[in-house]
């Protein structure tokens, strides 16, 4: 592209001067003194090397362990509850105060439903009691069958069914939020009578001591973690009177960092292995590095490895494990738009430039304007917003707060303080578009390196000039040579009585905003006139025109006063 070849590099120092400079620093700190150069540690073990980027601290404080969720806090949500067993499970066994419905045809006619005793018999007409305690329903089935054969052995149909089962009340106690009596079946789940108590305690219940005792001793025990990462879990069958008790939380890790969830995950031992954390832990893809935080004998454990390292590592309760997507692209991504041929986006190496890149762009000549082109980059967007609230804040704490001495002044401090608190809400709503001046006066355009992100505009050629702000009729009109800022403005019917003649802007398309007197014209651009401060304040109206200004440069747009 025209232009792209006459761009100047930016300049560095080379590994030589580099050198040399570090050289003079070291004779500055003392008068010919000698300085011991070598580190007082090494940089590159686990304990002194880089570590993740958290902001302003580079060192962040160790994860607070009870503020974490406990893994599998939202599991109480399911509403088990409502969704009380039936009791027909396949390994359910029969028990005095159970329904069997009997019917049986030819031979003998039989139909009625009758209850297992408290010997665990049911009594059959003309065949007798026949043991069916601790049985399936399949056994069940059978050992009717094969009673009433035994009696009636030719021409005999029999069909079982085991028709209801005797509720049961189950005790939940330990750390769960409702302790009490709970009514249900036997084959009821373990988290059916928890739900039923409200579920457990968060900051101290175990979701992995889980006791279900009966006569005094314990008849099951419950790993929650086994239902919530593989969907198994015990199904004791419970009899009227047996206890759950939920214990109280056992030791526990934090892990937190780019994790699908951050939770406190409980250990059933004192460690585990950096293995099963990344199991539980369910990172979120692209993943590299592990910082390992915590308590050992021998003092405190900080250590940042790679996440192939790290399943070989011991994890022990306490310890604070934080996940890091910490491996910077080689390459990045940026936009055109505008006038050009192919492709809209490019992939490109980290250290690419914008003149290789426009190098290798193809455009129409004689449509596109290579003069205008500039970057859209979001970190300066970022920048002239917190630039222009910096100024905005400045403005509030300056002209807001004084007492006033009279009536008089108090009057008149009100109506500058809603003045301002309207500029203020109207200006802070304003979104910068972040547009990156690269062309230089008679220079061509710089070479900068470009970021991940980047948009960059190579805009076509434009016949007009557009007038906006504090003008009688705000239009486009053509591009005519020779013509100034103010006679395109007469042209336009002139400036408003709320104009600031003396605040008029040309805003060329490449992003440079420049005072009328000091442009040149030329066809695409914009001629901006700032309003005047509504304030007799001189200073007040001076800072008011100054973030006029910032803005009208940030967003080519004139505020309306």
């Amino acid at each position: 592209m025209a232009n792209a070849q006459n761009l100047t590099p930016s300049l560095g120092l080379s590994d030589q001067q580099g050198a040399t400079a570090a050289a003079a620093a070291a004779q500055a700190t003392g008068e010919g003194e000698s300085v011991d150069a070598n580190p007082r540690a090494n940089w590159n073990n686990a304990n002194y090397g880089p570590i993740a980027n958290y902001g302003p601290v580079a060192n962040p404080p160790k994860a607070e362990m009870d503020e974490l969720p406990p893994f599998g806090a939202n599991l109480f949500e399911g509403g088990f509850r409502g969704a009380m067993a039936d009791g027909l499970n396949a390994g359910y066994k029969v028990k005095p105060g159970d329904q069997v419905t009997l019917r049986a045809w030819g031979a003998v006619e039989l139909d009625r439903t009758m209850a297992v005793d408290a010997q665990g018999n049911v009594f059959i007409p003309s065949i007798g009691p026949v043991q069916v305690q601790g049985m399936s329903s399949q056994q069940l089935d059978a050992q009717v069958r094969q009673a009433i054969k035994n009696v009636y052995p030719q021409d005999v149909e029999v069909y079982t069914n085991l028709q209801g089962v005797q509720p049961v009340g189950v005790f939940v106690t330990g750390y769960v939020d409702n302790p009490g009596r709970y009514a249900g079946t036997p084959s009821d789940s373990v988290l059916y009578f928890l739900d039923q108590a409200g579920g457990i305690d968060q900051d101290l219940g175990s979701y992995r001591q889980i006791r279900v005792e009966r006569n005094g001793r314990t008849v099951a025990t419950v790993d929650l973690y086994d239902f919530l990462l593989d969907g198994d879990i015990q199904r004791p069958q419970f009899k009227d009177g047996d206890t759950i008790v939920v214990e109280e939380r056992g030791p526990a890790i934090a892990v937190t960092g780019d994790v699908k969830r951050e939770y406190r995950y409980e250990l059933t031992g004192q460690q585990l292995s950096g293995a099963d954390v990344t199991r539980l832990a369910r990172l979120r893809s692209g993943v590299s590095h592990v910082l390992l935080r915590g308590d050992r004998a021998d003092g405190p454990l900080a250590d940042y490895v790679p996440l192939s390292e790290f399943g070989s590592r011991t994890v022990q309760s306490g310890d604070e494990v934080l996940f890091s997507s910490d491996q910077r692209s080689e390459s990045i991504v940026v936009e055109l738009q505008g006038s050009f041929f192919g492709p809209s986006r490019y992939v490109l190496p980290r250290n690419a430039r914008l003149g290789e890149l426009l190098d290798a762009v193809s455009v129409p000549k004689e449509m596109t304007s290579v003069r205008d082109i500039s970057i859209l980059r979001e970190s300066v967007a970022e920048q002239q917003e917190e630039a222009l609230d910096k100024s905005l804040h400045r403005l509030q704490t300056t002209y807001l707060g004084y007492p006033a001495r009279t009536a008089a002044e108090g009057e008149i401090q009100v109506r500058q303080a809603e003045l301002i608190e309207r500029f203020v809400q109207q200006a802070s709503q304003v979104e910068p578009t972040g547009q990156l001046v690269v062309s230089r006066r008679g220079q061509g355009l710089a070479d900068v390196r470009l970021q991940d992100g980047d948009v960059i505009r190579i805009p076509e050629t434009n016949d007009a000039i557009l007038l906006s702000g504090e003008i009688t009729m705000p239009q486009a009109v053509v591009y005519t040579p020779g013509m100034s800022v103010d006679d395109y403005i007469e042209q336009a019917g002139g400036f408003t009585p709320r104009a600031n003649d003396d605040e008029v802007l040309v805003a060329h398309r490449n992003g440079a905003v420049v005072p009328a007197g000091d442009a040149r014209l030329r066809a695409g651009d914009e001629i901006i006139v700032l309003p005047r401060a509504p304030t007799s304040n001189i200073e007040l109206g001076k800072s008011i025109t100054q973030i006029l200004y910032q803005v009208a440069v940030a967003t080519k747009v004139a505020l309306d006063l």
